[in-house]
């Protein structure tokens, strides 16, 4: 398995801002996906959802790409 970020730095660099907002709010590195009431320990940056992805594809803000061996 490989874990790559997203080619468009500009998407990237807006992510990783919300991402920074997040932690600055919530204390922890929620996905900017993810509204603030539906935060919990699953929606934290890498998100429990991608973690547990076993196709190729992006996560739900496209921070990061999975590629399957």
């Amino acid at each position: 398995m490989k874990i790559t970020l997203n080619p468009d730095i500009g998407l990237v660099d807006m992510i990783r801002s919300k991402l920074d907002e997040n932690k600055i709010l919530y204390d922890k590195r929620y996905c900017p996906c993810v509204l603030p009431n539906n935060h919990n320990e699953d929606t934290v940056c890498m998100c429990k959802e991608f973690r547990e992805q076993n196709v190729n594809g992006y996560c739900h803000c496209q921070l990061y790409y999975k590629e399957m061996d």
